[in-house]
């Protein structure tokens, strides 16, 4: 009897498995279906429904925090008027394209992967699958394919950040945190402060000043943060005059220049870059001293990625006296709100914890080859998708400095070359692997809290193409999908089974 004998039915097999029915997934699922149409799939989300992100976060304000132009699809002209646009026209957008392109047929809901094995001998992966059932009943199954796709990102949506504050008991008003919003949170005349400063507070205090008494947002030092237009001008005329898929290319190449010319001139000319966004936040607040005090970081900008606030929202409400900033360290909570390092105390009424999200690898897939757990942080990621030590497995993972979707759009792109190639060359299996020594950084190169707290857990970058993610579209658009698979890629051999 050999080891590949077992009893009971085998389980089912598709040729390609995606993790994750958001913007990603079905982005992947749009390329996989029309460069590799021979390929069976399935897409599996964990939720109850698709739109990842922009399903699960519902707090007051939530938006892009770029242009849908660039965070939307190539292939899917984005109608809608405005630029930076708010949560819900990102979902209905995300769920018209599933189901223009009947990729919704192949989401399976309610299920969760739990277990990714390669076999070195089968030359396919088993995932083991919770499936919850509307009552929350879990059971489980088996489902084999030939390659895995994890489109589920590099947060942890089951939890978010929340650091332990002191007093936190002694608060009678009612702490919330933004990734898990209650529906009937009525804010209407009371007094919030949200501590943080990133793009959800930002996004956060804006949209809540229209109904609260007075939003705080408590800062423990300075962030950059930008006004954009909320409507891209250039844009409404384009579509006006030009057929929208020609009209989305213009528009989508020209925010991709402005966006990688902007990101180019502040790292190479901090300094002015920092004089340029100070000074169109002065102009704005009309104010020196308080943008010097509570909008001027000690880093320079996209150390950290940058906070854009359309139509300047943010200090509209500021000016209009329904919202302030404060800069300082929390001492403790008190029965009455929050006590500062400087002894001050912000009466609240709510507390909004936009403290962060935690990172997680591949939305929590945890790989094994031959029963043997991978080591991710030991591991190298090639081309920003592939990894060393793990045949036939690809993740998506967007710029940092940028739409996320340009960088998950070439991903997906990049797997559908790889599958081809793979059937071309008459091979099971590939892995890539380096020639010679390749230097190994973070994956993930910013300053930000949340990053630094967990990127130790991830997979390395190297230091040079094509090991290294460059954080530049216009170069990856030009070098990525003519990458020379051969050269990396090599072809992963079916292990004989033992006799026993």
């Amino acid at each position: 009897m050999t080891d590949d004998q077992h009893d009971g039915p085998a389980p089912e097999h598709v040729d390609v498995v995606l993790v994750g029915a958001g913007l990603s997934g079905i982005g992947g699922a749009y390329r996989l279906q029309t460069q590799c149409p021979g390929k069976s799939y399935v897409i599996l989300e964990a939720r109850d429904t698709l739109g990842g992100t922009w399903d699960l976060f519902r707090y007051p304000g939530i938006r892009s925090d770029s242009d849908m132009f660039t965070l939307g699809y190539p292939f899917a002209p984005w109608r809608d008027a405005k630029s930076i646009a708010d949560g819900p026209s990102i979902l209905r957008y995300i769920t018209e394209t599933a189901r223009a392109h009947g990729i919704d047929r192949h989401i399976r809901y309610r299920t969760k992967l739990v277990g990714a094995d390669w076999s070195s001998r089968t030359q396919r992966w088993t995932l083991t699958l919770e499936q919850r059932d509307p009552a929350g009943v879990r059971t489980h199954s088996t489902l084999t394919c030939g390659f895995l796709y994890s489109c589920a990102g590099y947060y942890n949506y089951d939890r978010g950040h929340s650091p332990e504050f002191a007093g936190a008991r002694d608060f009678t008003g009612q702490v919330v945190h933004p990734q898990f919003w209650p529906e009937d949170l009525d804010y209407t005349g009371k007094r919030v402060v949200v501590i943080g400063s990133g793009a959800t507070a930002v996004t956060l205090v804006p949209a809540m000043a229209e109904n609260a008494e007075l939003v705080t947002m408590v800062q423990r030092s300075p962030t950059w943060i930008s006004a954009v237009p909320g409507r891209d001008k250039v844009a409404d005329r384009l579509r006006a005059l030009l057929p929208a898929r020609l009209a989305h290319r213009l528009i989508r190449t020209k925010n991709i220049l402005f966006s990688v010319g902007f990101y180019q001139y502040c790292r190479r000319r901090p300094q002015a870059a920092r004089k340029l966004l100070t000074g169109l936040t002065t102009r704005i607040l009309g104010d020196e001293k308080l943008v010097a005090e509570h909008f001027t970081p000690s880093y320079d900008p996209w150390d950290q990625r940058l906070c854009a606030v359309p139509n300047a929202d943010f200090f509209r409400a500021m000016k209009k006296g329904r919202a302030e900033v404060v800069t300082d360290r929390i001492d403790r909570f008190v029965p009455e709100g929050i006590r500062l390092r400087s002894g001050r105390v912000l009466p609240a009424d709510i507390i909004v914890t936009a403290t962060g999200l935690e990172l997680l690898a591949f939305g929590g897939i945890a790989p094994s080859v031959d029963g043997t757990a991978v080591r991710l942080p030991e591991q190298l990621v090639w081309q920003g998708a592939m990894l060393t030590g793990v045949p036939n497995f690809a993740v998506c993972i967007g710029y940092t400095n940028a739409s996320w979707t340009l960088r998950a759009d070439l991903t997906s792109r990049l797997v559908c070359k790889v599958l081809n190639f793979m059937d071309e060359q008459n091979y099971a299996a590939v892995v890539p692997q380096p020639r010679g020594e390749v230097g190994d950084e973070p994956l993930l190169d910013l300053a930000s809290g949340y990053i630094r707290r967990s990127i130790g857990d991830f997979p390395r970058q190297g230091d040079r193409h094509p090991w290294k993610m460059r954080q530049n579209y216009i170069l990856d658009s030009a070098a990525v999908l003519r990458t020379d698979l051969g050269k990396t890629l090599r072809p992963v051999r079916a292990r004989t089974a033992q006799r026993v």
